[in-house]
């Protein structure tokens, strides 16, 4: 294992993964530019919606990739397909759960955030078009999950590429277009998702050979490791519980002060996600090579992959730093033109310049946890910065109000990278333990997560 091996999944993923944050990057800084900074509001509650419901099954792309990555090294083809036909049917079942529970879903929502009428408008707008993607965003999720663990990575790259050019020019094309407005928005995102739902089945179709008369029903539903997926996605749930706590508490907190500040914080986050999602190549690399080497038992080239997310988590954490510092002003005027916006977002930049730095290691050394599918590590630490989270947010927030937000949140990064480094020791040892210390090893990490 080398820096080169490495670099040459990470390098592709993270061009891959980068380009996620940027529907909802494009889409926020497409309404930017319309004359009602409640139309950044909107797109955010909105998106804050989709977030939500995403992000609690975003475990169908960690855990595929995880055990496609270990099938991968057992070389088990059969394995391969079932670690794509089962996270398949559970995201088409829940994608549609989604569709037929689309009110309920926006009026719970609608009245915990309690917006302006303004930004409820909007949000409704956005949300009663973009949710009929449901299925197809859930389902992509498996297929770029499996593509990954496959090292299918050049083609997850131009899916995602595909999926956001074409959701920029119907974007355009809509709303400058056509004057569709926040609807036009909505629907440029839901168009460019299914099409990369039918591109990604039709390159698997194509290039794995994967047909369902290869699959045997008996193994595809057999209990022991449809309940060991279910298990992994369980913790990898949780913790996506926790990220979206944090979230909605950040957004809620922010729409307190004004529909102006809500559309600054929704201008820094979308930011943010940029980068998280830049680290998130570099984790997906990391969960590959693990995987592999828990596949194949190869505790040296597990030892090395590590030793490389560590040391490529703090070269990229200096990387995004120094860039942002000297193009935070231009990039946050492409997201709007609107004076008092522009204020606000100037005000509180200087807060994502300690992101990186904090949230490096968090974010990478989780992708080493994914692929060798042990995720209540990762649930148990970010718990625990949900906690820290929720103290500053209660402790700062009155004293300094916005700026108290977001040191709640930087606090939160922080946390959730120390906790998650105190699990990696253990981590190695039920991985890869002396013969004579097996069992002696996996109790303390019982005992332990």
């Amino acid at each position: 294992m080398t820096h080169r091996i490495y670099l040459a999944l990470a390098i592709p993923l993270i061009f891959s993964t980068v380009t996620t944050p940027l529907l909802g990057a494009v889409d926020t800084a497409v309404v930017g530019w319309l004359p009602d900074p409640a139309y950044i509001g909107g797109v955010a509650i909105a998106s804050m919606i989709f977030n939500t419901m995403y992000w609690l099954f975003g475990f169908l792309r960690v855990s595929t990739s995880g055990f496609t990555a270990q099938a991968d090294g057992a070389r088990d083809s059969q394995a391969m397909k079932l670690a794509l036909m089962r996270p398949f049917l559970v995201a088409l079942l829940i994608g549609c759960l989604f569709i037929l529970l689309q009110w309920p879903i926006k009026t719970i929502f609608f009245s915990i955030m309690n917006p302006d009428q303004a930004v409820l408008a909007a949000a409704s707008d956005y949300f009663m078009v973009r949710i009929w993607g449901a299925p197809f965003v859930l389902m992509n999720y498996v297929i770029l999950g499996w593509m990954m663990g496959r090292s299918f990575i050049k083609a997850s790259f131009w899916l995602q590429v595909w999926m956001n050019v074409s959701n920029i020019i119907l974007d355009i094309v809509f709303v400058k277009g056509f004057s569709f407005g926040i609807a036009g928005v909505a629907a440029a995102t839901l168009i460019s998702e299914i099409s990369a739902f039918l591109i990604g089945l039709f390159i698997i179709w194509k290039s794995a050979g994967i047909r369902l008369r290869d699959i045997k029903e008996p193994r595809l539903f057999e209990a022991a490791p449809f309940l060991k997926m279910m298990a992994v996605n369980r913790d990898l749930m949780i913790r996506t519980v926790c990220l979206l706590a944090v979230f909605n508490a950040f957004t809620a907190q922010g729409a307190s002060f004004g529909t102006d500040v809500l559309a600054a914080n929704s201008i820094l986050i979308q930011i943010h996600y940029i980068m998280a999602y830049f680290f998130d190549g570099f984790a997906n690399a990391s969960s590959i090579l693990t995987g592999r080497a828990v596949g194949a038992d190869d505790k040296d080239m597990y030892k090395k992959t590590v030793s490389l997310s560590i040391q490529w988590s703090a070269a990229a954490a200096v990387l995004l730093t120094a860039a942002y510092f000297f193009l935070r002003e231009p990039v946050i005027r492409l997201f709007t033109n609107l004076p008092q916006v522009l204020e606000l977002a100037d005000s509180y930049s200087a807060w994502l310049l300690l992101f990186p730095a904090s949230g490096a290691l968090g974010l990478v050394l989780y992708g080493v946890f994914t692929g060798a599918s042990q995720a209540a590590p990762v649930r148990n630490s970010i718990a625990a910065a949900l906690g820290m989270y929720l103290l500053i947010q209660w402790a700062g927030v009155p004293a300094f109000e916005n700026h108290g937000l977001w040191l709640a949140f930087i606090s939160f990064t922080l946390a959730r990278s120390v906790f998650l480094v105190f699990y990696m020791p253990a981590l190695g040892r039920r991985l890869f333990p002396p013969e004579r210390d097996r069992d002696m090893d996996k109790k303390a990490f019982a005992d332990q997560t």
